[in-house]
């Protein structure tokens, strides 16, 4: 199978344009708009690699498209297989970057995990991806082909923006992506099958909340704001009390009240990676309880991963155990993620870092 990103003219991807503006693209050409859905069909339903797979085109729609556009798809550029089946994919952009993408297959569910920038701002001190500092936000093209190029894509169950890179800061191309992967004209998937997760940037919070409908989930990680700080530079200009009173105006996991009878809302989610003598004490147990005391909500507790070059280190699995006990005990619903992938670069940048690395000598 041929990809149409192997070219050097750059031509504009379709992958992420909507049925709207993929039937504005078929009359700019001098072709029916309702080629425009022809278009959404052959791209999110039977994802085609190239126009010549479009076959109810015509031929002369097909040249057009050819010489102007192209579908914007590109093959995996390495995978890194763990022996519990996780599955690590580093995928080119089109700006000629790397990024992850992992597969996480467990039971009857297959979770993807995908990045939406190149590097990061945010410089948390446990994430590799902060490290390589901010490249660029990806567009929805390329967003989206790590699930159209995806070996394993129609075993796919749920998809997680948990990948390389903060949503919030590229929220347009983010919604646009969710868009297409939850419209009638896209994937049509529910968007309860998608969790977006973020540090809380305010401002994409409250557009995100008022425009998706599906999952959110905050990187907490620390409940006492001094200390988030240390290891979360963006608590100094988003804090987790602010956060947390958006939150507050919302509901989730409750019937909706215009519709009684309706399904149940988005859940909410806090993910929390366990650091030895940094978030993992009594004192911080309790101050989680208090900060997020009346949301209705979860709690993630995450292992943590090494990298390189940094004094974070995680906790046995007793104190995991306890912790979780403990907030439960408490009214928090918690649960301890499972582990994957530890005999891989699990840990989110260190795969497509080793790969600049590796291009640069």
């Amino acid at each position: 199978m041929t990809n149409d990103l192997q070219n050097p003219t750059h031509k504009k991807p379709l992958l992420g344009l909507n049925l709207q503006e993929l039937k504005e693209l078929a009359t700019g050409l001098g072709l029916p708009a309702f080629v425009g859905r022809q278009l959404a069909e052959w791209l999110y339903k039977k994802q085609v690699s190239d126009f010549s797979g479009m076959t109810n085109l015509s031929k002369t729609a097909r040249e057009r498209l050819a010489a102007n556009y192209v579908v914007g798809c590109l093959p995996p550029a390495d995978c890194q297989r763990s022996a519990d089946g996780t599955v690590k994919y580093l995928f080119r952009t089109l700006g000629d970057h790397y990024v992850e993408t992992v597969y996480i297959p467990d039971g009857n569910r297959a979770t993807l995990c995908v990045s939406c920038q190149v590097g990061c701002k945010m410089k948390c001190a446990f994430c590799m991806t902060g490290r390589q500092g901010f490249m660029n936000s990806l567009p929805a093209a390329d967003i989206l082909n790590q699930i159209y190029s995806l070996p394993e894509r129609d075993t796919l169950t749920n998809i997680v923006f948990m990948g390389q890179g903060e949503p919030f800061d590229n929220l347009d191309n983010v919604l646009r992506a969710t868009q297409a992967l939850t419209a009638e004209w896209g994937y049509a998937w529910s968007p309860r099958r998608i969790t977006v997760s973020s540090v809380g940037l305010c401002k994409g919070l409250v557009r995100f909340l008022d425009e998706s409908e599906c999952h959110l989930a905050i990187s907490l990680h620390h409940p006492i704001p001094e200390e988030r700080a240390r290891i979360m530079p963006a608590e100094r200009a988003f804090g987790i009390r602010d956060i947390v009173s958006v939150l507050k105006q919302y509901d989730f996991c409750r019937k909706r009240p215009v519709n009684p009878s309706a399904p149940k809302q988005r859940r909410l989610s806090f993910e929390y990676i366990v650091f030895d003598g940094i978030n993992d004490t009594l004192r911080h147990a309790d101050a989680l309880i208090e900060l997020l005391r009346e949301l209705d909500c979860r709690i993630n507790l995450i292992r943590f991963h090494d990298i390189p070059k940094t004094p974070l280190r995680g906790v046995s699995e007793e104190r995991m155990t306890r912790l979780r006990d403990y907030l439960t005990a408490h009214g928090l619903f918690t649960t301890v993620r499972a582990s994957r992938g530890q005999d891989i670069f699990a840990a989110c940048g260190l795969l497509s870092t080793a790969k600049q690395e590796t291009e640069q000598r």
